[in-house]
């Protein structure tokens, strides 16, 4: 059915720019993989707890659509909480390794990112990203759980943009 623009009121002419919605389907899947995130948790130390807080019922992750998974083959974003080791170092790759494309990675804690406050010991890996692309990193000793959610909605806003724009954002 044809509609003549010129027959409409000035606010049915409103009303039917209102309702149109135009975008692409690689901004449609970008959004569901956006809002439907199975994180594998790689909790290592004590942000490992404030990882699980973040999905009991105080914070409830679940909103946001993000389900922990116990498996790297059925996860997409792997969040490494806690303190890597030389010695953790290859277990991590392989399960990133696992993961199926497309995979992001959340270095949470300033062990993950940096080595924290073990950065001079000769067994720890100074930050995540020398073993794993990371794409979000969220500071804190350890971070709280409202730090978390920030940092996945951070996730959440960069999957959007690239499908968006085209281009790959290195990690913020």
């Amino acid at each position: 059915m044809e509609v003549n623009l010129e027959e409409l009121t000035f606010e049915e002419q409103e009303e039917l720019k209102r309702n149109v919605f135009l975008t692409t389907l690689e901004e449609i899947k970008a959004w569901a993989r956006s809002n439907s995130l199975w994180p594998l948790q790689f909790g290592l130390a004590c942000c490992a707890i404030e990882m699980m807080g973040t999905g009991g019922a105080h914070y409830d992750f679940d909103r946001f659509g993000v389900i922990f998974r116990a498996s790297p083959r059925q996860s997409d974003v792997m969040i490494v909480a806690g303190t890597v080791t030389k010695k953790m170092g290859p277990i991590l790759r392989r399960l990133y390794d696992q993961m199926p494309e497309p995979k992001w990675v959340v270095a949470m804690g300033s062990c993950a990112t940096a080595g924290g406050p073990y950065v001079k010991s000769y067994s720890v890996i100074k930050g995540v990203d020398q073993i794993v692309p990371v794409d979000v990193y969220i500071p804190g000793c350890p971070p709280n759980p409202a730090a978390l959610i920030y940092g996945i909605n951070k996730l959440q806003e960069k999957i959007r943009y690239e499908a968006k724009t085209g281009k790959k954002v290195t990690g913020s």
